[in-house]
Formats: structure tokens, sequence, C-alpha cells
């Protein structure tokens, strides 16, 4: 079964200094039906003004990806470790609780884009702070995964990440670990096909709900780009 979430039907904000959109409850939005998705707990896509910063904070034991999409960010923590990232880099977060971590502009002329994920992490797991990989241009690659395989960022939870490039036209299938997963359009127009035939159109800053499936195939009516969140548990 598949559910689309389009982009219009997210919890919106507009600080002038930060604009965001929030799938699931965040800040001061709250939907009590949508507190997170199996361990996905935060899936945002937020734009920095030129020189503006995320103040220091404090979160839950939370693995904390940030995909960069436009601009160049720094992450600090209050422990005196950092780290910058540029468009087209991932950055995974391993939250500590007692530790406060902020996020910087690092332009003083151009907006920082980026989306933002928090996955709730296994209390017994410990991984490096902080952990920074590149996006390749490849049709699929594993951005995250529990064991860092073939090289993606290393989580704290049974959770695989997908980022995806499809040309117009391109159709791709993929098996999913167990019954939910969460697809992300970040660019582009793409539907997502079932094995029972249901069908979703998904466009530019749309999401669904996936349950349930063996396998999601996924076909780019534009060019597109897309996240596949894949959550067993």
């Amino acid at each position: 079964m598949i559910t689309t979430r389009t982009a219009k039907q997210c919890g919106q904000a507009d600080y002038g200094w930060l604009k965001a959109r929030y799938t699931f409850s965040f800040g001061h939005y709250f939907d009590p039906d949508l507190l997170g998705y199996a361990s996905l707990r935060v899936l945002n896509q937020e734009v920095l003004a030129p020189g503006a910063s995320l103040q220091p904070r404090t979160f839950p034991k939370v693995d904390i990806l940030n995909l960069v999409l436009e601009g160049d960010a720094e992450y600090r923590d209050s422990e005196g470790n950092h780290i910058q990232a540029s468009a087209g880099d991932a950055v995974l977060i391993s939250a500590q609780p007692g530790i406060s971590y902020s996020e910087h502009n690092l332009s003083k002329d151009r907006s920082l884009t980026r989306m933002q994920l928090w996955l709730d992490a296994c209390p017994e797991r410990e991984n490096p702070l902080f952990q920074k990989m590149a996006l390749a241009h490849q049709p699929q690659q594993l951005i995250a995964s529990p064991d860092g395989r073939d090289g993606s960022l290393q989580l704290r939870q049974q959770v695989w990440l997908h980022h995806l490039e499809m040309d117009k036209g391109e159709q791709r299938s993929i098996p999913l670990h167990g019954p939910r997963a969460y697809l992300q359009s970040i660019h582009g127009a793409v539907h997502a096909l079932t094995q029972n035939d249901e069908k979703e159109a998904l466009t530019c800053g749309d999401g669904a709900f996936i349950r349930d499936e063996a396998t999601v195939t996924l076909v780019a009516d534009t060019p597109t780009r897309a996240l596949l969140i894949d959550l067993p548990v």
C-alpha cells in the first residue's frame, strides 16, 4: 500500500531567516497522527538565509542526517567538534545526551538548503560523532545503513537510506527489508507502483508512506532525484 503526503499537506514555517517544510510534527507544527513513522522521527526541508545559524540545542538520542542540497554548512557541538559540508554532501551526526549542536550557513550571500532526518538510535550503539560522504551521481546509492556497507554512513538503527537519480522514463524496482518505507521526492516527478498495481504520483517535495510491500517500483516521469528510506522496524 502506498499513501501520498504532498508537499502542500506538510507543516510550513517562514521566519524570514528560516523557511521550512515539516513532514511530521515539529516545532510549532503539531499533528497527533504524524509524530513520525517507525524509527523516522523527523523529515524536514529547510532553507537558512545567508549568514543565518540554528542556535545550539540538545537532542534525544537520534542519528541526524543532513543532506546539503545548496550552499555550504558547518555543524558544531559543545565539545568543540565541527565539520563542514557543501552541496552534494551528506553529514551524519550521532547525537549524544547532554551535548548541544548548532548549524551555520557559512555563506554571507547564498542561502543554505538542506534536508534533515532524525532516526531513533539504539541505546547500546555508539558511532563516530560526525560522519560525512559525498554523493555520487549514480542511479542508486546507499548513503546510510546499519553496518556502513559499500562506503555508506553507519547508523545506530536498522534503517537503509538510498539516494536515487533517475532519467525520464527510467524504471527501477527496489526490494525492501520489511513492511515499511518512506519515499521522498527531492525534485522531479515520479510514480510508485506496487505488486497489486497500485499507482501513486509524486512531484517535487511530495512523499509517500509505503506499507506491506516486498518491492517498490519507481518510474520517472521527468528527471528525478529522491530518497528511499527503508524502515523494517
